[in-house]
């Protein structure tokens, strides 16, 4: 009879932890988001403050944008945080994401070594990627699909150089640190986003170059992946974390990171962008 009691209790035991497991597996969600915010140090401080605030856990999982939607578009992440408006825009139209919201922007840069020998300095991106090509300086793109990468693209395309880059033209297929990496190492040029520039440690010689341009406005966006797509999306969970992101508690968290007191990241979430 002991034996048979010590066996329920066992077994209730079981169903009570198995209850538990199941209920802090429903207090975390997936979020696919870019090499940026993830290698800039953005979410290891802003997580944390969500997690107080909900008890909600996020797990990141950091790649190029355009990776982040198309591991979105196959049901694995919960929520979306890229940037690339028209990629994004893209996700939402075709039915795999629910809604776009605008939450923050920085900036991109080009960085190249100090002495500068193509001589791209200056506030004019086009420009400088004309120089570029002219001179076949050794510029380091990400090659990735990332919101950077597009990015880049689109100015090369502004130049009239999206076939004709120059001899000095590499695609590393890689994300931001990687690629700054190798730029730090060969005294190459690449298109960072400035706030993995601004984590960056292993920054050599390398410095920013060109800045100020409008066209280097960086925005980023949050999306649900569509609950109608994907059934196992954590809706109640997600809409916790997207309302909070857009809500003045999210976006002081998010005015109030900085390395060396410089702001990383703006927040703007009652834009249009």
């Amino acid at each position: 009879m002991i034996h048979f009691k010590s066996t329920l209790a066992k077994a209730a035991l079981g169903g009570v932890l198995a209850l538990a497991a199941l209920a802090a597996s429903a207090q975390s969600i997936v979020m696919a988001s870019t090499t940026s915010t993830e290698q800039s140090g953005l979410f290891p401080y802003l997580l944390p403050a969500f997690k107080q605030a909900s008890g909600i856990d996020i797990k990141v999982v950091a790649l190029g944008t355009g990776q982040a939607l198309d591991m979105a578009r196959r049901g694995d992440a919960d929520v979306v945080f890229v940037h690339d408006k028209v990629a994004e825009e893209k996700f939402v139209a075709e039915g795999y994401g629910v809604k776009r919201l605008p939450v923050m922007y920085n900036d991109f840069v080009l960085i190249g070594p100090k002495a500068d020998p193509v001589g791209v300095k200056g506030n004019d991106i086009v420009a400088a990627l004309k120089k570029l090509a002219t001179a076949n300086g050794t510029f380091i793109s990400r090659g990735d699909k990332s919101g950077t990468n597009a990015a880049e693209l689109r100015f090369w395309k502004m130049a009239g150089l999206e076939n004709s880059k120059g001899s000095g033209y590499r695609a590393c297929g890689c994300g931001m640190g990687p690629a700054l990496n190798i730029a730090s190492s060969e005294g190459a040029y690449v298109l960072a986003d400035r706030g993995t520039w601004l984590n960056f440690k292993n920054r050599g010689d390398l410095a920013i170059l060109v800045e100020g341009d409008t066209r280097l406005f960086n925005q980023y966006g949050v999306m649900m992946v569509n609950p109608a797509k994907h059934p196992q999306v954590k809706v109640a969970e997600v809409q916790k974390f997207i309302d909070w992101i857009v809500s003045p508690a999210g976006q002081n968290a998010i005015a109030g990171y900085k390395i060396n007191g410089e702001q990383l990241f703006f927040p703007n979430a009652n834009s249009a962008h």
